[in-house]
């Protein structure tokens, strides 16, 4: 993937910033496995779910399972060459949504030209900028300990609805506002992703029953105020869960998934955030000075695409 002039002046600039001896620099892997299971009865567009590959376990996912089909080997007179076909929803595990993601038809728009790109016309600079990191993993922690550290569906049990402590809050939108800037990637880490696992949306802990953390309505709204006000534009927001929102955002107020739902999605794609959601291993970026990290997000340049599987990783100073 080759890098904007942005994005390689930013990497350059975080390496100038210390002396050579004091410079400590690590890299982060912030995405998931992504499991594949053998085709059902040589159907390559359904999964078999009792024939993975490399212990692969069933994730809760938009689409099916991951599906990969070991294609006949290339053969030489020394070896042969391992081949195979991948089949999987574009937004699988660790993945990007592009703003095209999300079309409104009805609503009133962010912009008079909402942002509409697919995956193959986000830049070299969409993918790559500065990390400003939230942290709200205690506060999600202290929630789940009233539950024996276990996630429950009902709200009265563990409450991570848009007025508890366990979202991202209009608070820490504040917090941070000072440090956004033009192409900012926000990551927040609640350490959620040691639920993904489970083989549907209704039955995962990870979802569990769209009562999960993310941003809250209020907090998006903020954000949105505060890139208005100073005239910047963020790159996009980064979680560990299943779509950024918090679960009550993603199910509305009628609890259905579609009426006034996903409220961050609706805004903030038009305005041309991207979204990278089921990250893993975020509370390591707490090892990081502050402000130092810079995100790398390998998306497919996949033609027509709403979004897409991605290797996302990040490079940091201590």
């Amino acid at each position: 993937m080759a890098i904007g002039i942005r994005g390689a002046a930013f990497a350059a600039a975080m390496l100038a910033a210390a002396p050579a001896a004091a410079l400590t620099t690590f890299t982060v892997d912030l995405s998931h496995p992504m499991g594949t299971v053998a085709p059902l009865g040589g159907d390559i567009s359904k999964p078999d779910l009792a024939k993975p590959y490399k212990g692969s376990i069933a994730v809760p996912t938009f689409g099916a399972q991951a599906v990969y089909e070991q294609l006949p080997n290339f053969a030489t007179n020394r070896g042969y060459f391992a081949m195979g076909r991948l089949v999987l929803s574009d937004h699988h595990g660790t993945h990007i949504d592009a703003p095209g993601h999300f079309i409104n038809d009805k609503a009133t728009t962010e912009s008079t030209t909402p942002d509409r790109r697919t995956l193959d016309e986000l830049t070299s600079d969409d993918l790559i900028g500065p990390v400003v990191y939230i942290d709200i993993s205690a506060r999600v922690r202290a929630i789940l300990d009233k539950n024996g550290g276990r996630p429950s569906a009902d709200v009265k049990v563990t409450n991570f609805s848009n007025t508890s402590p366990g979202v991202v809050t209009v608070a820490d939108i504040n917090a941070i506002a000072p440090r956004l800037k033009k192409g900012t990637w926000i990551v927040v880490n609640s350490g959620w992703s040691r639920f993904f696992s489970g083989p549907d949306l209704a039955t995962s802990p990870y979802v569990n029953g769209w009562n999960h953390p993310g941003f809250s309505r209020a907090a998006c709204d903020r954000l949105i105020e505060i890139e208005n006000s100073r005239k910047i534009k963020i790159s996009g927001l980064m979680m560990d869960n299943i779509g950024i929102d918090s679960g009550e955002n993603a199910r509305g107020p009628k609890g259905d998934l579609l009426v006034d739902s996903w409220h961050c999605h609706v805004r903030g794609l038009q305005r041309g955030w991207k979204f990278v959601e089921n990250g893993a291993n975020l509370g390591q970026l707490a090892q990081a000075k502050a402000d130092s990290c810079t995100l790398f997000v390998g998306a497919p340049k996949t033609v027509a695409a709403a979004g897409g599987p991605a290797r996302v990783m990040a490079m940091c100073q201590k």
